[in-house]
């Protein structure tokens, strides 16, 4: 299963966080505290959010490279659309090894 992450550095992140858990959760059994969330957009496909301080921390799993590509901008729009009092950098990587959920 391809999973890409992303470390967002933000002292908002557990705000932008819990709205982007939020937004969806009308949508998807989301999971949500003030440190850490988790939306599964379907089957196959999740996003895992933890908030520190200093950043946002997201990893995002997809049944294929493909799917992975579509929810990665998915992701970021919503971010970029919450977040549009300050600029992120948003990078992702998808060299890292899917984590186990908190």
């Amino acid at each position: 299963m391809p999973v890409s992450t992303s470390t967002v550095a933000t002292t908002h992140a557990s705000k932008y966080l819990q709205q982007l858990c939020r937004h969806w959760s009308h949508k998807f059994a989301v999971e949500l505290s003030a440190e850490s969330g988790c939306v599964p957009f379907n089957d196959t496909t999740e996003v895992m959010f933890s908030a520190d301080p200093v950043a946002l921390h997201m990893t995002l799993s997809a049944a294929d490279r493909s799917q992975l590509e579509r929810y990665e901008t998915v992701v970021t729009d919503h971010l970029k659309r919450f977040a549009f009092r300050e600029e992120l950098h948003i990078v992702w990587d998808s060299d890292k090894p899917y984590p186990e959920k908190p």
